[in-house]
């Protein structure tokens, strides 16, 4: 790695009683990388050198064969190097972003496989924890990643089930769901090396609103996004969620939440616009563009995860949605990939 300095200019500053060497992260990008989680995860970092004006951190940037990696948002990023093995003291983090499966390769899980054997703490930010299930690292542990990328997760790693928790970290292994969320997980590894009252000044100079709390979830409640605190739609838009795969019937929801069907009518048509039915035949839907998009399960694999008693119904509901059946709307993908 060349030598450089770890230190920006600024105004800030605050006192940290430290001698030790400094923490080195590495961060290896995958393709499609979302830019907003990795520069999430690294400017705490920057920030804490800055204010204390010394290196508590440095930072590198890995890519598989050290050529530069293009985001998803189409911004091309020049790595330090390509992979290498660290040093045990070090932090290997995974960057993933966009259609993970895509990006995952046998390569990159066994690096990041190796560093861990070699004693590295490891993590995945973002969609980073596929490349962690493929290199068999979250087996009994907790773990997390971005919400929208879970329901691919669950289809391509039976037997591991995300939390939907800010950020993970379960016995050297750190995990969170990206975008600002990364800055939370790095917040509390600040703490947690160098005190609350460096975390708080680093989250001030980025103008994040700490939660304190790795178990805040990562998408607003349903009662913030509807502009609703009625506990029983909530529920009821909860229960939905948990039974995709195996539709009840909106009997059974009003009575999971204890009111009538005719109260659980009313109260979609009043905060929602749309009936119960409507609203969990969304749903659906949206999980099944989430797998089309990032799975290679076939349309009749995907209408049984979604409910959906034959891919013909699921085609029905999906070009009413989208304008398209599911067959089109994948080959449209492919063809943009090509």
């Amino acid at each position: 790695m060349s030598e450089r300095s770890f230190i920006a200019r600024g105004a800030a500053s605050f006192r940290v009683d430290y001698e030790g060497p400094p923490k080195d992260f590495y961060f290896l990008l995958l393709p499609r990388l979302t830019m907003l989680a990795f520069s999430s995860a690294v400017e705490p970092l920057r920030v804490a050198n800055q204010v204390a004006n010394r290196e508590l951190y440095r930072w590198f940037v890995m890519t598989e064969d050290g050529a530069p990696v293009r985001c998803s948002n189409g911004i091309l990023i020049s790595p330090d190097s390509g992979l290498e093995n660290l040093s045990k003291e070090a932090m290997a983090f995974i960057c993933a972003g966009t259609e993970p499966s895509e990006s995952v390769s046998a390569k990159a899980a066994a690096w990041v496989s190796r560093q861990r054997t070699f004693g590295c703490q490891v993590g995945g930010i973002c969609t980073g924890a596929f490349t962690l299930a493929r290199a068999g690292l979250l087996t009994d542990r907790k773990f997390t990643l971005h919400w929208e990328n879970q329901p691919a997760f669950l289809e391509n790693f039976i037997g591991l089930e995300p939390t939907n928790n800010l950020f993970e970290s379960d016995n050297g292994v750190m995990t969170c769901g990206g975008g600002s969320a990364a800055t939370d997980m790095m917040l509390a590894m600040i703490e947690q090396d160098h005190g609350k009252d460096l975390a708080i000044v680093v989250a001030d100079m980025c103008i994040h609103y700490r939660t304190d709390s790795r178990e805040a979830p990562q998408k607003s409640a349903y009662s913030v996004a509807l502009g609703s605190r009625n506990q029983h739609l909530i529920s009821a838009m909860q229960y939905m969620n948990e039974h995709l795969e195996n539709p009840v019937e909106i009997d059974e929801i009003a009575a999971e939440v204890n009111i009538s069907r005719r109260q659980l009518e009313r109260l979609f048509k009043r905060h929602v616009g749309v009936s119960p039915a409507q609203f969990y035949i969304d749903q659906r839907i949206s999980r099944a563009h989430a797998l089309l998009n990032e799975t290679a399960m076939s349309i009749n694999e995907i209408a049984v995860a979604t409910g959906f008693s034959s891919s013909s119904q699921l085609s029905l509901r999906f070009r009413k949605r989208f304008g398209k059946s599911p067959g089109a709307f994948r080959k449209s993908w492919v063809n943009q990939a090509q």
